[in-house]
């Protein structure tokens, strides 16, 4: 008994769907990468129904999603046409970050006590010689009114003074690493630093020519940075979680906790123009 809905294997597979949509809209291949930041030989194979190109069926998900809505076609109806003809699929494993992420840890300076304590031990032998070279003078029976008087010896001469006088200045406070980040950027290029605070995020990053720097999910606590000669293309899939320092400067918010963020930085203060 049917059920009004002809099963996937009656009808045109999501990829020659989404080719014939874009035939009828009189789109080539390059217009739609254009529109969708999806590159060509990704859209090529999703249109022959290869979908190993995407990264795994989230990132095919999203590209199929995408590409439908830039052809004219119901964005939900073509996802269930994929899910019918690919079946479901767990959700990937966070991918490694392409670049290290960046964490500056300043080792702590020490006050050099070995340094004092030598200091300290000179200063004793040398006050026990002078005073022992004073008494051998006064023993020879000259004068006393000739003598010269033996100073007393004061808190600052004995051993602790030696030691608190040659203590090491102290050690200037270490700079926090964030400034230390953002005093090395180049002034010349664009430098992004993303840094997931709570929760994780997917993101994508290309550079000025639509290269892919970037594609995949930061955890809690990573961070990513991404450096170009003109410009820096975003796309952040839970904005609320990201902190970003963009040439060097940190930006109060870029969006709300789920919210999907397309941002672009060139060079330059991000908050001016």
């Amino acid at each position: 008994m049917s059920n009004g809905t002809s099963p996937a294997k009656d009808r045109p597979s999501v990829g020659r769907t989404l080719q014939q949509a874009r035939i009828d809209a009189r789109l080539t291949v390059d217009e739609v990468s254009s529109a969708t930041r999806v590159r060509a030989q990704i859209i090529h194979a999703i249109e022959a129904d290869d979908f190993s190109r995407c990264g795994g069926d989230v990132y095919a998900r999203g590209h199929v999603r995408m590409i439908a809505r830039a052809v004219g076609l119901d964005p939900a109806e073509v996802i269930a046409l994929y899910t019918e003809q690919e079946g479901e699929a767990p959700l990937p494993a966070p991918t490694a970050p392409v670049f290290e992420a960046e964490r500056i840890r300043p080792e702590p300076r020490r006050p050099n006590w070995t340094a004092a304590m030598v200091a300290a031990i000179v200063a004793v032998i040398a006050f026990v010689g002078f005073t022992f070279a004073g008494g051998g003078g006064s023993s020879s029976g000259g004068s006393l009114a000739d003598e010269s008087p033996v100073p007393s010896p004061t808190a600052e001469d004995g051993p602790e003074g030696a030691e608190r006088e040659s203590e090491p200045p102290p050690a200037d406070p270490e700079p926090d690493p964030s400034e230390e980040a953002v005093a090395g950027v180049p002034a010349d290029k664009v430098t992004v630093m993303a840094t997931v605070e709570s929760g994780s995020s997917w993101i994508s990053a290309k550079d000025a020519s639509g290269r892919l720097l970037f594609e995949g999910v930061l955890e809690d606590g990573d961070s990513q940075t991404f450096v170009d000669d003109e410009q820096i293309d975003l796309v952040l899939g839970n904005a609320g979680a990201v902190q970003l320092h963009v040439n060097g400067k940190p930006l109060d918010s870029v969006g709300e906790p789920g919210q999907v963020q397309r941002l672009t930085y060139t060079k330059g203060d991000p908050e001016e123009g």
